[in-house]
């Protein structure tokens, strides 16, 4: 095991490498072809009111995508689903939903770099994490390991191990970190907090006027003058400034001009955040984090939920071993429970110093419309690693489930500036 040196990283809950070896540095994505998503997916049907279709993109972010490929086929965006979000910077395939049209109706969608395919139809629309699993090939570029081909082995034996399962950096912003502090102020009713972080929170990787733009909305709250100094790409943040304009004052009413499904990820975002910290001091207690012990949760494979005792521990044991359980955390929300162990003590006391409680996430579920109410997350993700090294280049290729991070496992083998792996 071995600490993260990088600020950003802490910031985030994101503490420790489960291996020890020094990292072979590089670069993620100096092209788009060097990181490949591909989404695995039940076949669809043949019948039903929404048009299946599989969408390959490159460079493209999936909601801007999905607003293009509406505003083409002059529907509404709400009539679009999908199981996942991919990345943006990549060459991604993934499955579609698109309610009420015909499959000649996508000869009207001229793109670029975008590829819309009808693959069959469904009675129901796609929804998030429905699908089993992405499959992945990533190439690190121009590493630094003096000895690449032992440290790669050595990684890729931690991978079928255990790495921690950590919600990446992409959760709460690329370039600007501020999604779960969004949630944080949400959560705490603040909303006039919520909306000044949006818009307001400069960060120094942004270009520098929109960091001038957004530091004179914090410093003046002026909404017409940061209104015309936020760049037209902006949409979110222009979508609240509009409103504010129109009806000053009204904070709840700019939060809501958002898309929903945007909306819905601040409080996610947060509740991200206590997992990613609770799993940080797990591993600072307990190197070999992935083993049960006395009040720990576990998640089997069906869902079934348990609690490790002192008399069930050593046959807790043996199934995390043969892989039919692992070592959850739960993620807090509306939902009532009692404190069974450490990792319900850590995230009880993070709360407690943010002034947050199970009410906080109920009335978040009120102003949201997306229900909070907790959910368990493994400790661990375990894969196994396929690597072709070329001079000073590795790819690696492997499968992931719904909700694990391929740059957590990328994280692992870099040891590299989290702005790298961007």
């Amino acid at each position: 095991m071995k600490e993260s040196p990088y600020p950003l990283e802490h910031t985030l809950g994101m503490r420790w490498y489960a291996s020890d070896t020094p990292g072979i540095g590089g670069r993620l994505r100096v092209s788009a072809e060097d990181f490949t998503v591909d989404e695995v997916s039940i076949p669809p049907g043949t019948e039903g009111s929404h048009l299946i279709c599989r969408l390959t993109k490159k460079d493209w972010e999936l909601q801007r995508a999905v607003r293009e490929i509406a505003k083409q086929l002059s529907i509404s965006h709400r009539r679009i689903g999908w199981t996942g979000t991919k990345d943006k910077h990549a060459v991604t395939t993934q499955l579609i939903s698109i309610h009420g049209i015909h499959e000649e109706d996508l000869s009207r969608i001229r793109l670029k770099d975008l590829e819309i395919v009808p693959v069959g139809r469904s009675p129901s629309p796609l929804t998030l994490g429905s699908h089993q699993a992405n499959q992945f090939s990533i190439t690190i570029r121009n590493t630094s390991s003096p000895d690449l081909l032992s440290e790669v082995k050595a990684v890729s034996e931690t991978c079928a191990q255990g790495l921690p399962n950590y919600f990446g950096i992409q959760r709460f912003g690329v370039i600007r970190p501020v999604t779960h502090l969004v949630g944080e102020q949400i959560l705490k009713g603040d909303l006039g907090k919520a909306v000044d972080c949006y818009v307001g929170a400069a960060c120094p990787d942004e270009p520098q006027d929109i960091r001038e733009a957004r530091n004179a909305y914090a410093e003046g709250k002026d909404t017409l003058l940061a209104l015309r100094s936020l760049p037209v790409p902006l949409t979110y943040e222009r979508a609240m400034l509009h409103h504010l304009v129109s009806h000053p004052g009204d904070y709840q009413g700019a939060l809501l001009s958002l898309p929903p499904r945007l909306l819905s990820m601040f409080v996610s975002a947060f509740q991200s955040y206590l997992f990613n910290m609770a799993l940080s001091a797990r591993m600072e207690r307990e190197p070999e984090f992935y083993l049960p012990h006395p009040g720990d949760r576990l998640i089997f494979a069906n869902g079934k939920e348990d609690v490790v005792t002192a008399g069930n521990r050593n046959a807790a044991l043996m199934q995390v071993r043969r892989k039919r359980c692992q070592v959850a955390i739960m993620m807090p929300g509306s939902r009532e429970l009692s404190e069974t162990g450490d990792d319900d003590h850590t995230i009880a006391a993070i709360l407690a110093e943010h002034g947050i409680d199970r009410e906080a996430f109920l009335r978040a579920s009120s102003l949201v419309k997306v229900r909070y109410d907790g959910a368990l997350r493994a400790v661990s993700l375990r894969t196994d690693i396929q690597n072709t090294i070329s001079g000073a280049d590795v790819t690696i290729s492997f499968s992931l489930p719904p909700g694990q991070y391929a740059t957590t496992v990328c994280r692992e083998f870099m040891k590299a500036d989290p702005r790298d792996m961007i």
